[in-house]
């Protein structure tokens, strides 16, 4: 099992094949993703990859923080996630996965926050259709209508859908489609859209319910360790 990575969306574009056909795609941004640290069975109870990306304000970081990135001899990173693997899926501290570490055609699995909505009404947050435009309805057109029934039982049930927040949750677009990756540049091209609004985090891992390639790098396409200065 190999490591996924953190990426950064930049928004949403359009390529075109060979044979002239529109492919949508969003275009991910990876930022000098670094391993900063291991997670063993022996010390932590399970095997898993700890890698930061982006660039923080120092000021805003804590001293237990900046004792972390310099143990690891790494520059401090602004985004910290961890990615479970197995033991032929570690890569070095100090490593910078690259944007070929996913090949194109490939199906990934991508997980990012939800853009806020704030609160919404029914009709917008679950597609309610609504009461009717006429015939002894008025004011309340995009109500609910009735959430329960009379004296049996009493009560509106536990998880009924009803207006409240809406978005800024964790969803994860499952089986997306790798178009194109740029190593120079650090861009990972997916065809449609994924979770997020524009410059949001998202990480993108291997598929769970698809093969990985045969050409996919193991454990990882990544450089040579860069010490901080």
């Amino acid at each position: 099992m190999r490591s996924g990575i953190i990426a950064k969306k930049l928004g949403m574009t359009r390529i075109y094949t060979e044979e002239g056909a529109v492919v949508p795609v969003t275009v991910l941004k990876v930022d000098s993703v670094v391993v900063v640290g291991h997670k063993t069975a022996e010390k932590h109870g399970y095997v898993a990859l700890q890698l930061g990306s982006g660039t923080p304000k120092i000021k805003r970081l804590s001293k237990a923080q900046r004792g972390t990135f310099a143990a690891a001899k790494v520059e401090p990173k602004r985004k910290l996630q961890e990615f479970r693997v197995d033991d032929a899926g570690m890569m070095p501290v100090g490593a910078e996965v690259t944007a070929d570490h996913f090949v194109a055609g490939q199906f990934v699995d991508v997980t990012g926050t939800s853009k806020g909505k704030g609160f919404a009404g029914g009709m917008k947050r679950w597609n309610f259709k609504g009461l009717r435009a006429t015939h002894g309805v008025s004011v309340s057109h995009r109500s609910i209508g009735s959430t329960g029934n009379r004296q049996d039982p009493g009560k509106v049930f536990k998880n009924k859908k009803m207006p409240g927040h809406l978005g800024d949750e964790t969803v994860t677009t499952l089986n997306v489609v790798v178009v194109r990756t740029d190593k120079e540049r650090g861009l990972i091209l997916v065809k449609g859209s994924v979770p997020g609004s524009q410059g949001g985090w998202v990480s993108v891992r291997d598929a769970v319910k698809r093969k990985l390639p045969a050409s996919a790098p193991q454990p990882g396409a990544f450089t040579a360790a860069v010490a901080a200065q």
